[in-house]
């Protein structure tokens, strides 16, 4: 099954512009709404911000009045997009359970993303930072349990995503020059791998600002702490992904990629999503984006002389990006490098850090007096008797993070533990 949204013809521009009623999308039933419909909805909101910035800063770069005024256009649809999108999610779900979704949708997109990535470096990117998503699901999973929310975090997730440790918070925390990534150039690279990173960065910076925005709600001092902590693990994310994007291309290339990708993902979701009045959604949104992606490929061709079938490919996308259960990938990404950390481009067991690496001292900066991330689970232990944990395929696949395995003997609690006594 492949698409090509160039072959396609989409709703004309003019036709688009919607009424508020319109607009004012009834919001999906938490009690009731499908694990995935609900990333879905998280997920598409991103993508539609990520595009509305983008166009935004083109705006800012370009002294060419007939493009403002192009972009000017099509971003006040976007906006309309995103507001259907974003009012798909309902006021009576509380902060922390949406950030159950959030997390469920970091954990399986970037497992679809990883799995389906043709470049073995950038898999390796995908891979390290699901690690820490995953942590972050756990970690809020207890938070979520400590606050007496009508609803545990499993009755969120479905038994489609194991709420288990990653790579413990705690030890997420690098020195911003570990945070950098080789970049992929747009004529060598695989389109898959250019769609991926957009997905990737729209999705985490949509996390990233989500916390940034909400993390100051809870009353809770250790509530609080655990969004703050967790929201500067997403930062971190959001620069390691935007840096394998390709620097160098023009604006009007990066514009014609984004609605490309837009047109994909929107055409993913209509063929996966469950809810019917949903799916229509996604499908008018697609007929939109094609329409969209023309005007940009005409202002390529026009401006820039270039045609957009030059590097996008003549069969489109292979095959739709799918939210679906990704639990033995990512205990097999635990097993092969749940111990590892960065140093500059590279991804290595935290082993093989030398003594003064600048990793102990950001360390031992940023944790002094403790981590809120660490804080959360012992409340848990000291107010249940035991974590919070959702298992479905047995026992966690490092011995030393199972609940009552020895934590000590985890890798990175015996390096970071050695050199900050020496620090």
């Amino acid at each position: 099954m492949s698409f090509n949204p160039l072959n396609e013809r989409g709703i004309p521009l003019e036709r688009q512009l919607r009424n508020w009623s319109e607009l004012n999308t009834p919001p999906y039933d938490p009690n009731a709404v499908h694990p995935y419909t609900r990333c879905r909805a998280i997920f598409m909101n991103g993508i539609e911000v990520e595009a509305i910035i983008n166009s935004h800063q083109f705006a800012r770069h370009t002294a060419d009045v007939g493009v403002k005024q192009k972009l000017a256009l099509v971003r006040r649809i976007e906006q309309q997009q995103q507001k259907a999108v974003n009012w798909l999610i309902p006021g009576n779900e509380t902060t922390i359970e949406r950030t159950i979704g959030y997390e469920q949708v970091a954990v399986d997109l970037t497992s679809w993303l990883a799995r389906q990535e043709p470049d073995p470096y950038l898999k390796r990117v995908y891979e390290f930072a699901l690690l820490e998503d995953f942590d972050h699901l756990y970690r809020y999973a207890n938070l979520m349990d400590l606050m007496g929310d009508r609803m545990k975090a499993e009755e969120i997730t479905g038994d489609l995503t194991e709420i288990l440790p990653g790579r413990p918070t705690i030890f997420e925390h690098r020195d911003p020059h570990d945070d950098l990534r080789r970049p992929m150039t747009l004529t060598a690279a695989d389109t898959q791998s250019v769609m991926n990173a957009i997905t990737i960065v729209a999705a985490e910076q949509q996390t990233m600002n989500f916390y940034m925005n909400v993390g100051n709600v809870p009353e809770d001092p250790l509530a609080r702490g655990l969004y703050l902590e967790i929201a500067q693990i997403e930062e971190q994310h959001v620069s390691h992904y935007e840096s394998i994007l390709d620097p160098t291309l023009g604006w009007l290339t990066n514009l014609v990629l984004h609605e490309y990708n837009e047109c994909w993902l929107y055409w993913s979701c209509m063929q996966t999503e469950v809810d019917n009045r949903i799916k229509a959604l996604w499908e008018l949104h697609l007929n939109m984006e094609i329409e969209h992606l023309r005007i940009a490929c005409e202002m390529l061709r026009d401006i820039d002389g270039i045609e957009a079938e030059s590097f996008l490919p003549d069969a489109g996308m292979p095959e739709p990006m799918t939210f679906e259960t990704n639990k033995e990938y990512v205990r097999d990404v635990l097993r092969r490098s749940g111990d590892f950390t960065a140093w500059d481009a590279q991804f290595m067991p935290v082993t093989q850090l030398p003594p003064d690496h600048r990793y102990f001292e950001y360390q031992k900066v940023v944790n002094a007096g403790g981590a809120p991330s660490e804080m959360v689970i012992n409340r848990h232990r000291a107010d249940f008797g035991q974590e919070y944990r959702f298992a479905t395929q047995g026992e966690h696949p490092i011995e030393s993070l199972r609940e009552q395995g020895d934590h000590d003997s985890y890798p990175y609690h015996q390096v970071v533990t050695r050199e900050l006594e020496e620090v």
